[in-house]
């Protein structure tokens, strides 16, 4: 049974194009993929996410612009994103959207200017949000307390407080293969023991954060089990329970208005 709802993913990426066919083929048949919400990170990527969106079933997109992807932003940007949402229901979320600052903070305005711009995009076609937060929690936080869109904070990786303030605003905790990283994953594990996986939705964000002992290799939405194993242990259930709750949070967030 097809349980694994893989709730952040890139396969229009260069590093699958020698299989991606055959590998996304292969998810549905034989790893228990239910479903796979591929997302753009620019209005180019965007585009591909749809086309791969209207290729497979089990495949869902999401459009929008990354905060490291602003260098040369056409003007008519949101246009363009809202001309692809006229274009294919199978688009259930804008993203991946957000603030970076890992790089420097040179352009943090008009990161915050292009994240506010597509929230209320996403609130105009009541499309939940997927979003980007690394190293800038305050920014995040005081955005998405003003405008209060839902959705999920991808990879999350501020601490318990800042989890339960996310959790409190309806948003999910987007978890992926971080939390098996024995060095890094203390905040992760800690959250997931006090947070209800009513909040929680699996992920990988493949090609890349590919969970230990596999990190070295390509992550592909198969490296979801990982994640969920180790989940499922912190928590103290069946690694079917999380499958299924985890697939309910994600129909409920992207498939019911």
């Amino acid at each position: 049974m097809n349980s694994i709802f893989d709730t952040h993913a890139h396969y229009h990426e260069k590093l699958f194009d020698k299989d991606r066919d055959f590998l996304l083929k292969d998810l549905a048949k034989n790893q228990g993929i239910f479903a796979i919400l591929e997302l753009g990170t620019n209005l180019k990527s965007s585009k591909k996410s749809l086309e791969l969106s209207e290729k497979y079933d089990f495949i869902y997109s999401a459009v929008g612009v990354h905060p490291l992807d602003l260098e040369n932003l056409q003007e008519n940007y949101l246009q363009e994103i809202e001309n692809l949402i006229f274009k294919n229901k199978k688009i259930v979320a804008i993203g991946e959207i957000g603030l970076d600052y890992h790089y420097g903070n040179k352009n943090k305005n008009f990161q915050k200017e292009v994240l506010i711009n597509q929230i209320n995009l996403a609130k105009k076609y009541n499309l939940p949000v997927c979003i980007h937060d690394r190293e800038s929690h305050n920014d995040v936080l005081e955005i998405l307390e003003k405008y209060k869109p839902k959705g999920i904070v991808h990879c999350f990786s501020g601490n318990l407080k800042f989890a339960k303030k996310i959790v409190n605003l309806g948003l999910y905790l987007g978890i992926g293969g971080m939390i098996t990283y024995e060095k890094t994953n203390k905040n992760l594990v800690e959250i997931v023991k006090n947070i209800s996986v009513e909040k929680i939705l699996l992920e990988t964000d493949c090609p890349y954060l590919t969970p230990y002992p596999e990190k070295a290799k390509r992550c592909d939405s198969s490296y979801i089990k990982l994640t969920a194993k180790k989940i499922s242990d912190i928590l103290n259930l069946n690694i079917e329970e999380t499958y299924n709750i985890t697939k309910q949070n994600a129909i409920g967030l992207f498939f019911k208005s």
